[in-house]
């Protein structure tokens, strides 16, 4: 209880935009978007967006990817809440939650799938409305979660991330975090820049001017503010995610078979990261057709939210 007693105020301290940048100003939004901290297990504390609905059709988990945090997810959060109860958390080294150091917490893939299975439940949800939608780093936990737990949820919808070793679909940069010396050097070069610099990058990725987009003013800095929270910064767990990467996608594709939950998979066309190719062996691979968005890259969710919220919604009928 002290841990984490000091950790809230910890957070607290760090200032109000910090802690609650990406909640909107008006009172009555701020209500409804409720902003905290959970503990799910002795080393990891995560900050947890939620937002409730008196009689709501379901459950929905949204799990953002790198160099993300919980903000990603505000403007889809509303609009789902009308009909769902809303959850998403940042992941360990990034937003507000927890950084321990890699000794002690490895930000592998199947150490985010244990992190998930306990928030589902330390959060009470019932698992048999749950709709979760993951993106990006949040999207191979969800799936090594689903092989342990076929019951995890009533539907995974995942997009733009490598479920197997494929080089070949990876951009370079991407496919150099998997060995040394290359991780190093990448991680050195994203630590030249700033996290603003970094997301302005990232959801600009291969997007011809007429389709660039910007994100929102509270999302920029809640990335920005709450980069080095802790010490680490997120180059530095997306660093030790990689370096686990490849285990952690062949356990999967020698387990795919395994996989009982119903899985939907969502592409942007345009994504220069992990190519359409990718996403389409992957449905293959699971037997279940792909939804690829033309014109979007490797951020749906951020280019085109109300296309999400459908696909999110259709989950549910």
């Amino acid at each position: 209880m002290l841990k984490r007693s000091l950790f809230v105020i910890f957070g607290l301290a760090l200032g109000s935009s910090t802690a609650w940048g990406c909640v909107d100003t008006s009172a009555a939004k701020e209500q409804a978007m409720d902003i905290g901290f959970v503990d799910v297990g002795s080393d990891i504390t995560l900050r947890r967006l939620k937002m409730q609905n008196s009689s709501p059709g379901g459950t929905v988990l949204l799990l953002h990817g790198f160099p993300e945090t919980l903000c990603a997810w505000t403007e889809i959060s509303r609009e789902l809440s009308s009909d769902y109860e809303v959850h998403a958390f940042d992941w360990p080294g990034y937003g507000l939650s927890s950084r321990p150091a890699a000794d002690q917490f490895s930000y592998s893939p199947k150490d985010y799938a244990r992190v998930l299975g306990e928030y589902i439940k330390k959060s009470g949800i019932d698992t048999s409305k749950l709709t979760i939608y993951a993106t990006d780093i949040g999207a191979l936990p969800a799936l090594l979660l689903a092989l342990e737990d076929p019951n995890v949820a009533k539907t995974i919808i995942v997009g733009d991330f490598a479920p197997f070793n494929r080089p070949q679909y990876m951009h370079d940069r991407l496919q150099g975090l998997k060995s040394e010396p290359s991780a190093s050097a990448t991680l050195a070069a994203y630590k030249t820049r700033t996290g603003a610099e970094i997301l302005d990058t990232a959801v600009r990725g291969g997007l011809p001017k007429e389709a660039q987009f910007e994100v929102s003013a509270g999302f920029k800095d809640d990335v920005s503010s709450s980069w080095s929270h802790g010490g680490m910064t997120p180059p530095d767990a997306f660093y030790h995610y990689y370096s686990h990467f490849t285990r952690d996608e062949d356990y999967l594709e020698a387990n795919i078979g395994k996989l009982k939950t119903p899985v939907r998979v969502v592409w942007g066309e345009k994504d220069i990261y992990i190519t359409k190719e990718m996403g389409i062996e992957f449905a293959k691979a699971i037997n279940v057709d792909i939804t690829l968005l033309p014109g979007i890259g490797h951020y749906p969710h951020l280019q085109s939210p109300k296309q999400t919220v459908e696909e999110i919604r259709a989950s549910f009928r």
